[in-house]
Order: C-alpha cells, then sequence, then structure tokens
C-alpha cells in the first residue's frame, strides 16, 4: 500500500507514500484515499489529521495520468443512466466533508488533484520548497475533485483565474501571500510545526472544535444574517455541555481543563 496511517493520542497522520514517482495518486491509492476518509469521518476518537508526503520533493504530483485505468462507462451514462461507478467516485476529495480539522502539510510540489486535496482541509502550511499548480488545461483536462470552486472561494477571483487557465504554479512565499497557506517553514521543521498545530486541536474541547468548523464551512454559504443565526443555534448546543462546564471550571482553578467531548 502506498499510503501510510497512522493515529497517536488522537491525531492521525494520512501520508502519501510513492516518493519515487512523486507520490503520484494511482488508482489503488484514490481508492484508499476514499476509505480513509471515510473512516476519520466515523472515527470520533480522531480529532485532527495531518495529510502530508512521503520525502522532500513532491506533497504529490497528482493523479498518474499513466497508470489511472479507463473508464469502463461513459460519463453520460453515469449520470443519466447510473452505470458503472457514481460521478462523483473519481474525486479524490470524496469523503472530506466530515467535521474532523485536517491540516494539510505540503512537504514539496502540490500538483492538480494533490492541491485539491490541500485546498479541502481546513489549515494549510508550507515546505519553503514547496509549489503549487492546477495544471489540467495543458493536457487538455480541467480539476475534478473541486479545484475550479474552491481555489477562488480561498485566493479570490484574479488570482485563482490566472492559476486555473494558464496552469503555471507558484512558489510557497506567494501562496503565503495570497491566502493559499498560513505558514511557510523551513522544510526539517514542517511536521513539527504540522503536529502541534494539531496537538493544540486534539487537546481542546471536541465537540466544540467540530461545531466551530461546521458553522464556519457551512456559513460561508449561507446569507451574513442566516450565517449568524446558525452560527448562534450552535453556541447554544454546546452551552450546557459537560465539556464547557469543564472548561470554565479548570480556567477559575487555573489547571488545565479535561475534555471528554460530551
Amino acid at each position: 500500500m502506498t499510503i501510510d496511517f497512522s493515529v497517536i493520542d488522537g491525531v492521525a497522520t494520512v501520508r502519501l507514500n510513492r516518493p519515487e514517482a512523486l507520490n503520484a495518486i494511482d488508482y489503488p491509492m484514490r481508492a484508499r484515499l476514499q476509505e480513509l476518509w471515510r473512516h476519520i469521518g466515523s472515527t470520533p476518537e480522531i480529532r485532527a489529521v495531518i495529510v502530508t508526503g512521503a520525502g522532500e520533493r513532491a506533497f504529490s504530483s497528482g493523479a498518474d495520468l499513466r497508470q489511472t485505468p479507463p473508464p469502463a462507462t461513459s460519463f453520460a451514462a453515469q449520470v443519466f443512466r447510473g452505470e458503472g461507478a457514481a460521478p462523483e467516485a473519481g474525486s479524490l476529495t470524496l469523503g472530506m466533508d466530515f467535521d474532523t480539522p485536517l491540516i494539510c502539510a505540503f512537504n514539496g510540489l502540490a500538483y492538480g488533484g494533490a492541491l485539491e486535496i490541500g485546498l479541502a482541509c481546513d489549515i494549510r502550511i508550507a515546505a519553503d520548497t514547496a509549489r503549487f499548480a492546477l495544471p489540467e488545461v495543458a493536457v487538455g483536462s480541467m480539476p475534478g475533485s473541486g479545484g475550479t470552486q474552491r481555489l477562488p472561494r480561498l485566493i479570490g477571483g484574479a488570482n485563482a483565474m490566472w492559476m486555473l487557465l494558464t496552469g503555471d504554479a507558484i512558489d510557497a512565499d506567494t501562496a503565503l501571500r495570497v491566502g493559499l497557506v498560513s505558514h511557510v517553514v523551513p522544510q526539517d521543521t514542517l511536521l513539527e510545526t504540522a503536529t502541534g498545530i494539531a496537538r493544540r486541536i486534539a487537546d481542546a474541547a471536541p465537540l466544540a472544535v467540530r461545531a466551530i468548523k461546521r458553522s464556519a464551512r457551512d456559513g460561508m454559504d449561507m446569507p451574513l444574517p442566516v450565517a449568524l443565526t446558525y452560527e448562534r443555534h450552535l453556541w447554544g448546543l454546546l452551552r450546557d455541555t459537560e465539556d464547557r462546564k469543564e472548561g470554565r471550571a479548570a480556567f477559575a482553578d487555573k489547571r488545565p481543563p479535561v475534555f471528554h467531548g460530551r
């Protein structure tokens, strides 16, 4: 298997591990990723997730075009006749819409579908050697795992359309400037930085963490007055939880809180 998966003290790590091929994602890896997203989403004991790649050259070069089998049925047959796999089955981000926070640690170049995985994460940090591109247009295709939708929402239309329509790459400093990533760090401290962020999230109150992510994510697609009401309702759901009482008691006692997700 070319994806490593581990869980330590509530922090899961998903590592693309095919460095000899720049961690390019072949069909078995795609299926494994979708399986892992489903597992993570249904496992409340996992409180934070780090997604990264093996080696120092690449997070991933994207889909392995040389080892992606042609579909058995046409896309039209999938959509209109229900033949073969569901039309969304090929998406690398299928199943990533869960409430557990995702941290993407770009350890090198992130092209195509690999960048789309990162765009579906909540926090993105990069090694100073990382580069980013959605080059599908250069091979007569287009992003199919959220690139045309998530990138403009993250970095604005002007920068996103330039990247999408030219396929040109940007470096880590540019990614930081346009808001694609929140931190750029030396390669040798990347995983330590990601783990530190994940640990802080995993140690927080899990119900609050999930509610915050859900509120921020869902609220972006709502008019502001509706989103504010939605946020207030989620706050109300947390008000009487044991974790909130523990947090307030720990603050008063000047001790670290111990949260149980209740």
